[in-house]
């Protein structure tokens, strides 16, 4: 470990020290840090007593407790938003300053030169985020006497930590990518805008005092830095940075790249199948795994979640659901090719929903977006369980039906979402970060188009014509 130390780490931190001695010379970037994070947390101290005093009023201190902490965490996320230009200058910067060649000519290898600028990149958003909560933390104390959690202190310096390593790691991978630093601005917004409806998530959260929650936000971006890291290094190339000035669309070769890799070479359809299966079969075997061990464990999830937000008795009284149940196919509009296409399409809004989302998060949004309907599976399966509807029989009723060909599906999608993210972390060999992403694009596809699409309209089909009929029977009955 020490010997590791010494060959790469140290070599890092010599760049380190360069880029920050560089930070710290120019006043230009430094007062305005140090006033934002200054000025900022006495706006939001100012914010905090005058809605204490106002909520107070109303005798309702509740929100109060409820809305400190999450200012504490908004305070620490504005000064790493507005530091983020120190990030998307690191490297089209200085290329675009004529400095960056003595750089790249060093004997430092690519690794070493990446993190050495990342670490630079970090730590001064990371230090001016610690100081705005620190002096937010002392004002609030003294002027609202809030006590706050020692533990939930915790959670807000890790969210905020981590939350710093996602934009400043994503902000330099853009960096490195991007021919002007004008691009790299723009394309800026494909980190802030996720943050910040990341952050609108946080605050609801904070205000319904499910604090708990946070622990998974804070592992989750903790996987997407590590993985948005392992992209830089992969894609990060000193000869192209030095060689690259524009970056032209070149929608011909685009389109030719993505119907190569979609059709596998192949001409038949049953070759086509048979490349899909080989695909899913051997680079697809470990995602696909992964993804059923995370949809079996939202299933728990869900039904531990039945002990925490428990229904009221007058709800899930057995009579109620079995009459609702037998009147289902009268009030939904089932047993109808409307209905078919209805659940379908809907079905492929939530896949491409989640494909979207695993795009920008390297697949653990889109799990997150499929691991939800399981949640709520697990919990109303044990919540039912109180009306007298045994576990076995929600599933054989309720879920059995079509779930046969819907759950692969979803298992096959989850696969594929994770190999598209893997693709995009994973080294390029020899490709670059571009006809990388459209060959894992065109992967999803295929696995998309040839097995995930046709299923859920089979599990569909299953779902209007079938699943009310054996509710119906197995309900019925009873």
């Amino acid at each position: 470990m020490a010997s590791w130390l010494n060959n790469n780490l140290r070599p890092a931190l010599v760049i380190t020290r360069r880029e920050l001695k560089d930070q710290l010379r120019d006043w230009r970037i430094i007062i305005p840090i140090i006033m934002l994070t200054v000025f900022f947390p006495w706006l939001m101290n100012f914010t905090a007593r005058q809605a204490v005093e106002f909520v107070e009023s109303y005798g309702a201190p509740v929100v109060a407790e409820r809305l400190v902490p999450f200012l504490l965490m908004v305070v620490g996320f504005f000064p790493v938003s507005i530091s983020l230009v120190i990030a998307l200058e690191s490297f089209v910067g200085e290329k675009e300053r004529r400095s960056i060649e003595p750089l790249l000519t060093s004997p430092l290898s690519n690794g070493q030169l990446y993190l050495g600028k990342l670490l630079a990149a970090v730590l001064t958003p990371l230090l001016a985020s610690y100081l705005g909560i620190s002096i937010y933390f002392v004002g609030v104390t003294r002027q609202v006497n809030w006590v706050p959690d020692p533990t939930l202190i915790v959670q807000i310096l890790l969210l905020n930590t981590v939350q710093a390593f996602v934009m400043v790691s994503g902000a330099v991978v853009i960096s490195s990518q991007a021919t002007s630093v004008r691009a790299a601005n723009l394309l800026a917004s494909f980190i802030i805008i996720p943050m910040a409806l990341l952050i609108q998530g946080e605050s609801v959260v904070m205000f319904w005092g499910r604090y708990p929650v946070l622990w998974w936000a804070i592992a989750g971006l903790l996987v997407i830095a590590g993985l948005l890291i392992r992209s830089g290094l992969a894609h990060f190339n000193r000869e192209e940075l030095i060689g690259q000035e524009l970056d032209t669309i070149n929608l011909f070769w685009s389109w030719r790249v993505f119907l190569s890799e979609l059709g596998g070479g192949v001409k038949s359809p049953l070759g086509w199948y048979r490349n899909i299966a080989g695909l899913v079969a051997g680079r697809m075997l470990v995602p696909i795994s992964l993804t059923a061990l995370l949809l079996i464990a939202a299933t728990w999830i869900g039904t531990n979640q039945a002990k925490v937000f428990v229904l009221p008795p007058d709800l899930i009284q057995f009579g109620d659901i079995q009459d609702g149940m037998l009147r289902m196919p009268e009030l939904i509009n089932f047993y109808s090719v409307s209905g078919v296409g209805t659940v379908w399409l809907h079905n492929i809004r939530a896949i491409f929903l989640a494909s979207i989302l695993g795009i920008f998060s390297f697949g653990v949004l889109g799990m997150v977006v499929l691991m939800l309907p399981l949640v709520l599976i697990g919990y109303f399966m044990a919540s039912l369980s109180t009306a007298g509807i045994s576990p076995a029989l929600f599933l054989t009723a309720f879920i059995l039906p079509h779930g046969i060909l819907e759950i692969p599906a979803m298992i096959l999608a989850g696969g594929a979402i994770l190999r598209l993210g893997a693709r995009l972390a994973s080294p390029a060999q020899g490709l670059g970060i571009g006809e990388a992403m459209l060959r894992g694009v065109a992967d999803w596809c295929k696995v998309m188009l040839g097995l995930v699409v046709p299923m859920l309209l089979g599990a569909a089909i299953l779902e209007v014509f079938v699943t009310p009929r054996v509710v119906q029977l197995l309900l019925g009955g009873n």
